[in-house]
């Protein structure tokens, strides 16, 4: 475990949620949406399809009924994670899956260096416990591994932290590198466009 995420990433104001519930009984419902536009959802399957390797064992973290891989790809494994059963058993791509609600307990029930990639869309501004998640991203992963974090402006304004919800588009993007740099990971890439009307940003950090 890195220094820097032995205390929590966020203070106790910046990690706060204006619904204070447990995020298990909001995601209760299922939800059968996208929740971003086409143009968004586009932009991020090529980044997976460019960064990605057909042999990956890939964890995908705080997903859903859909992963946005790329159809045309045969990944060795994927493991899915959410909150909602019901989404995650729709969800064809994954080979298993589990429900854990991470500001709960943030220990993910996988083994050391089992993924060579972990995948986490539009869910980060979520996460109460940072850099306790981005450490365990770290555990999972393969030497040289890849963590791909992608996110827009749309969220549940209710259940999204403080911190995120005061920052431009800019401070979250610098949140999400501050989350890698707690795991103890080296961003290489930072992605930001907007093919639509939704902005696309992404980091791409390493396990090296």
């Amino acid at each position: 475990m890195t220094t820097q995420s032995i205390s929590p990433l966020l203070s106790e104001k910046d990690r706060a949620k204006r619904d204070a519930r447990s995020d298990t009984a909001f995601y209760d419902t299922p939800r059968f949406v996208t929740h971003a536009d086409d143009g968004f959802l586009t932009r991020l399957t090529d980044t997976y399809s460019s960064v990605l390797s057909p042999d990956d064992r890939i964890f995908d973290a705080m997903s859903s009924w859909i992963s946005h891989l790329p159809d045309d790809i045969s990944y060795d494994h994927i493991i899915g994670h959410g909150l909602n059963a019901a989404e995650l058993s729709e969800n064809e791509i994954l080979d298993e899956w589990f429900c854990q609600d991470l500001n709960q307990n943030q220990v993910l029930p996988l083994q050391d260096n089992s993924v060579d990639a972990v995948t986490c869309a539009l869910s980060v501004q979520y996460l109460q416990y940072p850099g306790r998640v981005f450490d365990e991203f770290a555990r999972v992963l393969d030497d040289d591994g890849v963590v791909i974090v992608s996110f827009s402006n749309r969220m549940f304004p209710t259940k999204a932290v403080r911190a995120w919800q005061a920052g431009s588009m800019d401070e979250r993007h610098g949140l999400v590198d501050q989350y890698c740099t707690a795991g103890g990971l080296t961003t290489t890439q930072r992605i930001s466009c907007r093919p639509e009307a939704d902005p696309f940003r992404a980091t791409v950090a390493r396990n090296q």
